[in-house]
């Protein structure tokens, strides 16, 4: 009877102890992903930054207050030998009657075939010009180029001056290199959603972010806002 009841309390005790360790380690993971979810919208916001604060090579502004969407993927690992290939993750926020939406976590990839060889770290940007674009995003997966026409964006104020900011592209895109590559084209890009951290950081899908409807600028956790609040700096309008 005594080792019975020893043996309750131990396994009682032993319970209590997992069950500590458990939302422990729930916490640990909650705080990780946070964690990521800043330091993706920081590094989108800090390379959309320093890109517009080049006034000679920004992205012309009336280009961005035409724009739907605006995606930034940091740090791209471009690598090839004859047959190349992309990954990355970054953020997009799209424009809703409030300003700019929260960002959505997605995930970037793709390959190119060609003479090319080498291997660097790319900032890359994308305009979403039209809904066509942002239904586009909607999509679990998206071909850059692919339904909504993608072609390299004008930049700097003499671009500006002489671009039609009425462009039939659906998606203007810009990169900024960080080492040497040779022979690089920019096709075959696929974006997807990367809903794990987006339901870990919201608790909805991408789609829900991007609409707008779900989650406000205030319901964020405060280390993503710098990028909507970084997009609104350059570009706002009225609606």
């Amino acid at each position: 009877m005594k080792f019975s009841m020893r043996q309750t309390v131990v396994g009682a005790l032993s319970a209590v102890l997992w069950l500590g360790l458990s939302v422990n380690q729930v916490s640990a993971q909650g705080k990780s992903r946070t964690q990521d979810a800043t330091r993706h919208a920081s590094a989108a916001a800090k390379v959309f930054t320093e890109i517009m604060n080049v006034k000679e090579k920004a992205i012309p502004k009336e280009l961005l207050d035409k724009a739907e969407a605006i995606a930034v993927f940091p740090g791209v690992m471009k690598a090839a030998f004859i047959v190349g290939g992309r990954g990355g993750q970054g953020v997009i926020s799209t424009r809703t009657r409030n300003g700019w939406s929260p960002p959505a976590f997605f995930n970037l990839s793709g390959g190119s075939f060609g003479i090319q060889i080498g291997a660097q770290k790319n900032d890359y940007v994308f305009l979403i010009m039209n809904p066509d674009g942002v239904k586009g995003l909607l999509e679990d997966k998206f071909e850059m180029g692919g339904e909504a026409g993608l072609v390299a964006g004008p930049v700097g104020r003499e671009a500006a001056a002489s671009t039609n900011t009425t462009l039939d592209a659906g998606i203007l895109s810009y990169s900024r290199s960080k080492g040497a590559f040779i022979g690089a084209a920019l096709k075959g890009v696929v974006i997807s959603h990367d809903n794990d951290l987006n339901q870990a950081i919201y608790g909805v899908k991408a789609t829900e972010v991007l609409t707008g409807k779900s989650i406000s600028l205030s319901e964020m956790p405060a280390g993503v806002r710098i990028f909507p609040r970084t997009l609104a700096r350059y570009s706002h309008r009225g609606n």
